[in-house]
C-alpha cells in the first residue's frame, strides 16, 4: 500500500495522518487497478520524483483547522487505497492523474461540502504532498522569486524584485515543514535531524538550500533557500539590468577569455553566483574545468566539465570531505581552470598555488565589502588555515596569483549593480598595490526610493593585463572598451 514513510507531516501535529477510514468498503473504486493496494504487499519505500511545476494561477486562501482536519481524512483513505510502489512507475502527470481521480472518488463517497475551487484546491495540496514538497511547490514554479525563507510552520518570506516580503504559504505545523526538509537532503545523500540539525544541500535545478532544526532554531525548521532562474542569465541581460554597462561588459568577457586569475568579491545575495556563472560562458570549450563547491550549484556550458562537491561527516563523525581536500585532489586531474564556487577558509591558500603555478583563468568568490577587503580576508584565511608565513610573503603570494577582483553589490533599494572591476598590480614595500579600472558611483535616488547612479571609467589607460590581452589577440578590443568607457564619463 501506500506506505506509512510517505505520510510524515502532512496530518495533525507532529507529522501523524489521523487514523483511517475503518472499513475496507469506504476505499474508492478505481479506474485504474495496477496501483490499487495488494493486502499482502510490505509498505512501499520508493521515492516518487516531483513532477513539472505548474504556475498557481490565484492566491491561495488561508488554511484552517477544518481544512487540514478534512485533508487528513482525504489523505488516510488515499494511502490504503493507492500502491506507492506502482505510482512510482508513472510519469509525474499521469502519477498526479491518478491521485487526483482517486481524492475525487473519497471525496464523493464521504460526501464532504466543499465548493468545485476548494476541492480543486485541495487536489493540489494532496498532489504537492505525494509528489513534490508540500506548500513550497507554488513558491518554486514561480521564477520571479529569488530566495524562499521558511522561519517554521508559520511564517514564510520570499523575495522578489529585489524586496523581501511575507507570503500567505503556511504549513499544518513543524512535523510537516522538517519532513518536507528531510526529504529535500536526502535527494542528495545528506540528512538532518536532532543529531544532525544543519544541513547544506540543492534542489535538482541547482537551487541552494540550508536547513537548521530544532533544537537549535527553537521555534521550527528554518529552511533558506536560494532559487536559480530556469533561464541562465548573462551578460547582455546583467547590461539590461543597469548592473553593469555595455562596455564594462566587454572588459570582463576579455578579462574571461584571457585566462585573467579571478575573484568575485561581494555581500550575501549581492550576485556573485551568478557573475561567477556569467563569466564562465567566455572559457574556451576546449579547456577542461573542474569545479569545487559545498552544493553543486554552478551551471557552465563548457563541455569538458568536471564537478566536485564536499561531503559531511557521517553519523559517527568520520568520512567528511572538505573545500581544502577537493581543491587539493583537483590538482592531479590535469584541470586548465579550477572554478571554486565560495572561498570561506584556508582552502584559498591551495587556490593560490594553483593560480600560480600555470591554472591560469582560475576563479572563485568570497564575502567581503570591497575589492581591499577581499585581499585582506585572503591573507586572514590563510592565517586561519595554520600556515607561519611572513606577512610580506603571504601578500607576495596573493599579489602575484590574483589579477581582477570584481565586486558586486547587493543595493539599499534592492538592485545589484557591479560597483568595481580592481586590478591587482603588484607591490610597493608590504603593501599590495591596486588600480581600479572601473566603480559604480551612486548620484541620489528617484521618487519611488530608486538609487540613481552611474558606472565611471577611472581613466587608466592600459591596464595590468594589456599583455595578456595582447598574446590572446584581445587588446583592440580591450582598448576600445576602455576607450568607450572614459568618454561616457566624460559626458
Amino acid at each position: 500500500m501506500f506506505g506509512k514513510r510517505g505520510n510524515e507531516g502532512f496530518g495533525k501535529v507532529g507529522g501523524t495522518i489521523a487514523p483511517p477510514p475503518p472499513a475496507p468498503a469506504a476505499a474508492p473504486a478505481v479506474s485504474s487497478p495496477s496501483i490499487l493496494v495488494e493486502p499482502s504487499r510490505e509498505p512501499a519505500r520508493q521515492q516518487v520524483t516531483p513532477p513539472p511545476l505548474q504556475t498557481p494561477q490565484r492566491k491561495r486562501p488561508a488554511r484552517t483547522d477544518e481544512y487540514y482536519e478534512t485533508k487528513a481524512q482525504v489523505f488516510s483513505a488515499l494511502i490504503d487505497t493507492i500502491d506507492l510502489s506502482q505510482l512510482s512507475k508513472l510519469d509525474g502527470e499521469s502519477a498526479r492523474e491518478e491521485i487526483r481521480d482517486i481524492v475525487n472518488d473519497i471525496i464523493t463517497i464521504k460526501n464532504f461540502a466543499m465548493s468545485i475551487s476548494e476541492q480543486e484546491e485541495l487536489l493540489e495540496d494532496i498532489c504537492n504532498d505525494v509528489l513534490g514538497y508540500g506548500p513550497l511547490e507554488p513558491l518554486l514554479a514561480r521564477d520571479d522569486i529569488a530566495d524562499i525563507m521558511v522561519n517554521g510552520a508559520g511564517q514564510t518570506f520570499i523575495e522578489v524584485g529585489g524586496k523581501t516580503i511575507e507570503s500567505e504559504i503556511r504549513f499544518r505545523d513543524n512535523g510537516q515543514l522538517l519532513s518536507i526538509c528531510q526529504r529535500i537532503v536526502s535527494q542528495v545523500g545528506r540528512r538532518v535531524d536532532e543529531s544532525s540539525p544543519i544541513c547544506a544541500a540543492r534542489l535538482p535545478d541547482g537551487s541552494r538550500v540550508n536547513v537548521i532544526a530544532p533544537p537549535l532554531s527553537i521555534d521550527g525548521p528554518a529552511l533558506t533557500i536560494r532559487k536559480f532562474k530556469k533561464d541562465k542569465l548573462t551578460l547582455d541581460q546583467l547590461v539590461r539590468f543597469g548592473a553593469i554597462t555595455p562596455e564594462g561588459a566587454t572588459v570582463l568577457q576579455i578579462i574571461g577569455r584571457v585566462r585573467c586569475n579571478v575573484i568575485i568579491s561581494g555581500g550575501t545575495g549581492s550576485g556573485k553566483t551568478t557573475l561567477l556563472n556569467c563569466l564562465t560562458n567566455y572559457i574556451d570549450r576546449d579547456e577542461r574545468v573542474i569545479t569545487c563547491e559545498d552544493t553543486a550549484e554552478l551551471q557552465l556550458q563548457q563541455p569538458h566539465v568536471v564537478r566536485l562537491e564536499t561531503r559531511p561527516p557521517n553519523i559517527e563523525g568520520e568520512g567528511e570531505i572538505t573545500m581544502r581536500d577537493l581543491v587539493k585532489n583537483c590538482l592531479r586531474m590535469r584541470p586548465e581552470r579550477i572554478i571554486v564556487g565560495e572561498v570561506r577558509g584556508p582552502e584559498v591558500f591551495d587556490l593560490l598555488q594553483a593560480m600560480n603555478t600555470g591554472h591560469d583563468g582560475s576563479m572563485g568568490t568570497i564575502h567581503a565589502n570591497t575589492p581591499r577587503e577581499c585581499l585582506s580576508r585572503i591573507e586572514s584565511m590563510i592565517a586561519m588555515g595554520g600556515f607561519t608565513l611572513p606577512a610580506k610573503t603571504v601578500r607576495e603570494i596573493i599579489s602575484t596569483s590574483v589579477d581582477i577582483v570584481i565586486q558586486a553589490a547587493r543595493l539599499r533599494d534592492g538592485s545589484r549593480r557591479i560597483t568595481q572591476i580592481t586590478e591587482v598590480v603588484g607591490m610597493e614595500g608590504d603593501v599590495i598595490i591596486t588600480q581600479d579600472l572601473m566603480r559604480y558611483e551612486i548620484e541620489g535616488e528617484d521618487a519611488n526610493g530608486r538609487l540613481i547612479g552611474r558606472h565611471m571609467s577611472t581613466g587608466v589607460g592600459k591596464p595590468h593585463f594589456w599583455d595578456r590581452a595582447r598574446y590572446f589577440n584581445e587588446e583592440k578590443r580591450l582598448a576600445a572598451a576602455l576607450d568607450a568607457m572614459e568618454a561616457k564619463t566624460k559626458e
